[in-house]
């Protein structure tokens, strides 16, 4: 818990092999979880320098309420990314929030570069940077195995991240892996492991929580636990997740196909949220400190030889990987994306940009653009048997193709054409099709990601065109996600903490001065992730849309060009003067 209004924060030198706790910040400005990491990478980032720097700072930052409510199992990750070269924030859940809040931690930063292969390994009372240089080479999924074996579980939380190929080749969106089934995706956190020879990091949590005193916790707890148990609220996130979305954005022409190729496609029963739910769902799984269990996770059976003998894999699945990884391929066989998931999880790819990244790659090749002296395997839609060894050529950077595809799309389109039809919004965009606003949202946005705001939802629920009205929601939209981000909240929460009952979580723990100052909060951190990236390099002038996301035909109609350009410029403004506002 916090110590009066600061952060306990745990900072490691990997060359030295030490570090020091200390107390940093106030609690009443930045809250946590995204304000702690951008204030941390003011205070020791190095905006000046490339993104695999060896001061450059990896950090891992969690909120006040972590470990006293449901759904407070979020941890911000904050790094200057080596997609963009810019500062950049990717989110995971599992068991780490619980892990650095049970070692009496707010945060923890990384810095310099191992001297070897080496795991972090950090307690209460721990710091050790451990020799496993017989790691390196090895799976994502194979390093957990073997991390969990030479680091048993201590009393208490244990959280273990690790990186596999892509990230030690430095793709510039490999993923870090975390408990298995949770990731923080996008931007490449994992290639800044990968450049600090820092194949894993556990964390032990050690310690005791103590609970707040007096009546008014358990009230507000058994409240706010009630309200997810009890009523509909989150009962979408349990029982099909997110792929139930899948078969309602392909009714409404929204499903990107084929490399955006198609946005509807009567395939979409072999790969729906229905059909993994009936056919392949092995068990719902949960995040450390959440009752709901929205982590879907599917049953892969795989025949290895001749007789009938078979391996069995368990793979977690929601709407984007099944996008990336199927409609985007055009693959329409849950057992098949399964697969190709697996493959990504082994490789640590983030599994969006893998997903584009192939799906432009295939068309390219269609084209004549490229051929198979590029992709070592004749890449087709709807073939996930080339597409397995493509993942593993891309996570292994095989070759300067694949090597020139990991550092992004556009850069890879820019040398071999197809420009237009790179499906890049500020990176591999995510599976949306919706149209203007949500284009404007990502290609703009703070993570370039479709949870930076709901510019989507707001396509689905306007027909209208009013670029003002849609600045004015992805803006405030964005604000209150900073907010549930510093406390830090699961997004699928936001319905339920709203600004009252945050009010009062925090009134509950203690943390009174923060409660007062929710607007504040909200509006430091917006301002200062947006002063960031302003100070890093981001130029929105410099990022355009491809052709073929205005090509699309949603069931609202075509896409309109000159009402986009209205979102588009009127947003740039807005970021602006966020980046210039003090208070």
């Amino acid at each position: 818990m916090p110590v009066e209004n600061a952060f306990r924060v745990m900072i490691v030198d990997l060359g030295e092999g030490h570090g020091e706790v200390l107390e940093f910040g106030e609690c009443d400005r930045l809250g946590g979880g995204s304000g702690l990491c951008a204030a941390l990478y003011e205070a020791y980032g190095l905006p000046a320098e490339p993104a695999e720097h060896p001061g450059q700072p990896l950090i891992f930052a969690i909120g006040p309420l972590t470990g006293y409510f449901p759904l407070m199992s979020k941890v911000v990750c904050g790094f200057k990314s080596p997609y963009h070269e810019q500062y950049a924030e990717s989110h995971a859940g599992g068991r780490l929030a619980l892990a650095l809040r049970f070692c009496d931690l707010d945060a923890l930063v990384v810095r310099g570069v191992a001297r070897h292969p080496s795991c972090l390994v950090i307690g209460s009372r721990r710091i050790d940077v451990a020799d496993v240089h017989y790691l390196w080479g090895r799976d994502s999924l194979e390093t957990g195995k073997l991390l969990r074996k030479i680091f048993p579980a201590c009393p208490g939380h244990r959280s273990i991240l690790r990186i596999g190929p892509a990230g030690e080749r430095r793709v510039a969106y490999a993923s870090i892996n975390v408990d298995t089934f949770r990731h923080f995706g996008r931007l490449g956190a994992g290639a800044v492991m990968g450049s600090k020879l820092l194949k894993g990091i556990v964390v032990q949590g050690d310690l005791d929580l103590p609970l707040p005193e007096g009546k008014e916790y358990p009230r507000l707890y058994r409240s706010v636990y009630e309200q997810l148990t009890t009523t509909p609220m989150m009962s979408k996130y349990h029982d099909l997740g997110t792929a139930a979305n899948l078969s309602v954005l392909n009714t409404r022409r929204m499903l990107p196909w084929r490399n955006l190729q198609q946005t509807h496609d009567p395939e979409i029963d072999g790969i729906s949220g229905e059909r993994f739910g009936d056919e392949l769902l092995l068990r719902q799984t949960a995040c450390a400190g959440c009752p709901v269990g929205c982590i879907h996770i599917g049953l892969l059976r795989e025949r290895f030889a001749d007789e009938h003998h078979f391996q069995y894999r368990q793979v977690s699945y929601d709407y984007e990987p099944i996008f990336a990884m199927g409609s985007m391929l055009g693959v329409a066989s849950a057992s098949a994306v399964l697969s190709l998931l697996y493959e990504v999880e082994r490789q640590g790819l983030d599994v969006m940009s893998t997903g584009v990244a192939l799906a432009w790659a295939t068309e390219a090749r269609d084209q004549g653009l490229i051929g198979d002296d590029e992709t070592l395997v004749a890449l087709s839609f709807g073939d996930a048997q080339a597409y397995l060894p493509a993942v593993r050529h891309l996570g292994s950077s095989t070759n300067a193709f694949y090597e020139l595809l990991g550092r992004g799309t556009a850069r890879a389109a820019r040398q071999y054409g197809g420009e237009d039809f790179a499906c890049v919004l500020g990176q591999e965009m995510a599976g949306y099709a919706t149209g203007e606003v949500f284009y404007a949202a990502q290609s703009l946005g703070f993570r370039h990601s479709h949870l930076d705001s709901g510019g989507y939802a707001f396509d689905q629920k306007n027909s209208g065109q009013d670029a003002a009205a849609a600045v004015r929601f992805l803006i405030e939209d964005e604000r209150e996600r900073c907010l549930l981000t510093s406390m830090v909240a699961c997004l699928f929460a936001r319905d339920i903490y709203h600004r009252k009952l945050l009010a009062e979580a925090l009134a509950s723990i203690g943390q009174p001065s923060v409660a007062r100052n929710l607007d504040a909060v909200a509006r430091e951190v917006q301002r200062a992730r947006w002063r960031l990236r302003r100070a890093t390099g981001f130029r929105p002038e410099e990022i355009s849309i491809p052709r073929r996301l205005t090509e699309v035909i949603t069931d609202r109609g075509p896409i309109d060009t000159a009402y986009l350009d209205q979102v588009r410029s009127a947003y740039a403004v807005a970021i602006g003067g966020l980046a210039e506002e003090r208070d």
